[in-house]
């Protein structure tokens, strides 16, 4: 009776064959590679834009009509890309939309970050989005990132990922002084002005070490510190992802969050030929601090997109955006939390996601009184879980741990605001935030598959 009336949770591992396994773990390699190559959101852009372009999509702004098998896509400010494949149905009956973001939780330059202190030379910096301050202390971090001078040049800049870099990191208190430290709560033992990156400790002949390294930096690279005004330059892990675990069902790596559900989103985009429905995947920038900026999705620029698909296909009307939203439906492809052996104490064991059972569905995120939430209707789930169930879609629902203990928030909440359906569906994370994620390799294979029966779904 159990078996037959209740739902059962085992672990996806146990339902694949070798074939299917092969395919898992040659997707997760792939999936290893991207990671190793995106760690900013323009590394992200610039991956996405060139599978696009070898998948035999163009420019949007290169093409003056639009018919069914089309396929387009449109790059914001190299931060965000949307790219659509145009469907033999009328547009304005409604679009299967999926959307994910390339930007991570990490340390940004500060505008003037050069310093000298205690006979060193540092950086100072501003972390971006939700992190455990703690966390990044003490380990090794590469620079990634872009100077533009006031000329217009640009200079990007990776130091730290190859062998021959150095790397940089923020210092730690030694436990033998950290009595005052110790006793201060975790969000409070690192302030956020003391995330600051060692970079030199040689003076030059004037004693000045901050001098030498702008020295270094003018000789190599072509940068004047004014020139940071006019950078974005950020600090992450110059670790590298890999597999995780004896049985390397795992992969731990920097970033996951989101970029785990991008990968999905753009393999899946990449194997849609002339569907029915038009469907479009969107790469956002800014989702970890509030989609906000003409990066994030907050801004026109999906409207501009969908503007521009509508008017070289002769749809473009007052009334034809609405009802193209209105009738369009979208999985908001974004991470959620699997439940952490060490800390299970936040979860609601009866609805969790736990890392290897398949894809997550989360019907609402928000905090306390699903504050922030879209919270996607009962028609949708069931429509969902309907295309999921009848493509052998291994998933699981969850939410995002007990309520009052947390909470947080997606895109969800702003296209459901022009009228789309929309449900959160993504890869369970451990670690989510941390520098160092932890994802299963089941999850990641059967999210591409999910995403893809989305995509072609009627």
């Amino acid at each position: 009776m159990k078996e037959e009336y209740a739902i059962k949770k085992e672990s996806g591992w146990k339902i694949v064959n070798e074939e299917e396994k092969d395919n898992i773990f040659n997707f997760s390699e792939e999936y290893i590679r991207f990671l190793n190559k995106s760690k900013t959101e323009r590394e992200s852009c610039n991956y996405i834009v060139n599978e696009l372009n070898k998948s035999g999509f163009r420019n949007i702004d290169d093409v003056d009509k639009l018919s069914s098998g089309d396929k387009v896509y449109m790059i914001n400010r190299n931060k965000s890309v949307y790219a659509c494949v145009i469907g033999t149905d009328d547009i304005t009956n409604g679009i299967n939309f999926i959307g994910s973001h390339i930007d991570s939780p990490r340390l940004d330059l500060k505008p003037n970050p050069i310093y000298e202190d205690a006979k060193l030379a540092l950086f100072k910096t501003h972390y971006y989005g939700g992190i455990k301050k703690y966390q990044w202390t003490a380990i090794p971090l590469a620079m990634h990132g872009v100077v533009v001078k006031a000329d217009g040049k640009k200079i990007d800049v990776c130091i730290g990922e190859d062998d021959n870099d150095p790397v940089f990191t923020i210092s730690d208190l030694l436990p033998h002084l950290s009595q005052e430290q110790n006793e201060k709560t975790l969000s409070k033992a690192i302030d956020g002005e003391a995330l600051n990156i060692i970079v030199g400790s040689i003076p030059n002949g004037d004693d000045k070490i901050k001098e030498n390294i702008l020295k270094i930096l003018y000789e190599k690279y072509g940068i004047k510190e004014i020139d940071f005004n006019s950078a974005e330059i950020e600090l992450v892990p110059a670790f590298k992802a890999k597999s995780l675990g004896f049985d390397k069902s795992m992969i731990a790596g920097y970033g996951q969050d989101d970029r785990i559900c991008s990968f999905c989103n753009l393999k899946a985009l990449l194997d849609i030929n002339n569907p029915k429905k038009t469907v479009v995947a969107m790469f956002c920038d800014k989702e970890e601090i509030g989609s906000y900026g003409n990066t994030g999705m907050k801004s026109n620029m999906i409207d501009l997109f969908m503007n521009e698909i509508l008017e070289k296909q002769d749809e473009l009307n007052i009334s034809s955006l609405n009802k193209t939203y209105c009738n369009s439906i979208m999985l908001s492809a974004d991470v959620g939390a699997g439940i952490d052996p060490n800390y299970q104490s936040v979860s609601d064991f009866t609805n969790c996601s736990f890392i290897g059972y398949g894809v997550e569905l989360n019907k609402y995120t928000g905090a306390r009184g699903k504050s922030g939430s879209s919270d996607a209707n009962a028609e949708f789930v069931a429509k969902v879980r309907g295309i999921f169930e009848s493509n052998n879609i291994k998933y699981q629902t969850s939410e995002l741990g007990k309520v009052d203990i947390g909470g947080g928030g997606t895109i969800a909440f702003i296209l459901a605001g022009k009228g789309v359906d929309v449900i959160d569906c993504g890869v369970p994370i451990i670690s989510m935030h941390s520098p160092y994620e932890i994802s299963s390799k089941f999850d990641l294979y059967e999210t591409y598959k999910a995403y893809k029966a989305f995509f072609e779904s009627i």
